[in-house]
Order: structure tokens, then C-alpha cells, then sequence
């Protein structure tokens, strides 16, 4: 499956994409929010990870232009974040439009929830 991980942290985004390869996926990854509408606009990407606490641009922010352009506005995006209050979570997921919300650190067991749930959604 092609996913995209966006993180400005080069360890954490490390961790992530090294964790999606083992499980057999193909992963592009970016470090800079600004790039990101053009990327996705670009290639069709079954999942997109998405950190919140960047600088200059936090995720929820990008979220939301992402649901606002009609080209990108159904991709499906999931959360990575250190925020994992339920109130935190609860907020990725409702307000500003997340698909789904995955705690970092991320885990495998984390992430094959995360597949699963976006798989049993396709069928």
C-alpha cells in the first residue's frame, strides 16, 4: 500500500517509516507541511500519517486544508501524535477531520489496527 508519512522529526519519522516498511509498504515521506498538498494532489496514496506539533504549520491546520481542496479533500489521514488524551484524540478525529489517530510512539500492533480498520472500510 503507498503512504505518506509527515513528520518534521527526522527520528520519529524514521521510527514510523521503518515500521510501515515492515510491514511490507511502499512509503514516501516528507518533513515539510507546505509540500504536502502538491504530493498528495500528485500521487494517489491509500493512507497519509500526519504529525500535528510541526513548526509554522501544525497538522490539524494542514488537515483541514486538505479536507477544504476538492482534488485531495476525501484522502484518508491518520493522526500520529504524542497528544492522546481522549479530549486530544477526540479532537483529531471530530473537529478537525481525521480518518483515524495512531499515539506515538507508533507500534506495529498499533499500526495493523490502523490497516485493518482502513481495510475493512474498502470492503
Amino acid at each position: 500500500m503507498d503512504v505518506l508519512v509527515i513528520d518534521d522529526s527526522a527520528v520519529d519519522r524514521y521510527h514510523l517509516v521503518s515500521l510501515l516498511k515492515s510491514l511490507g509498504h511502499a512509503v514516501d515521506q516528507c518533513a515539510e507541511p507546505h509540500e504536502v498538498i502538491q504530493l498528495i494532489a500528485s500521487k494517489p496514496y491509500k493512507m497519509v500519517f500526519l504529525d500535528v506539533v510541526m513548526p509554522d504549520f501544525d497538522g490539524y491546520r494542514l488537515l483541514r486544508n486538505i479536507r477544504l481542496d476538492p482534488n485531495i479533500g476525501n484522502q484518508y489521514v491518520v493522526i500520529c501524535s504524542v497528544k492522546k488524551t481522549p479530549l486530544e484524540i477526540n479532537y483529531g478525529l471530530e473537529r478537525a477531520g481525521a480518518n483515524d489517530y495512531l499515539p506515538k510512539p507508533a507500534t506495529r500492533e498499533g499500526l495493523e489496527n490502523v490497516f485493518q480498520k482502513r481495510l475493512s472500510q474498502c470492503s
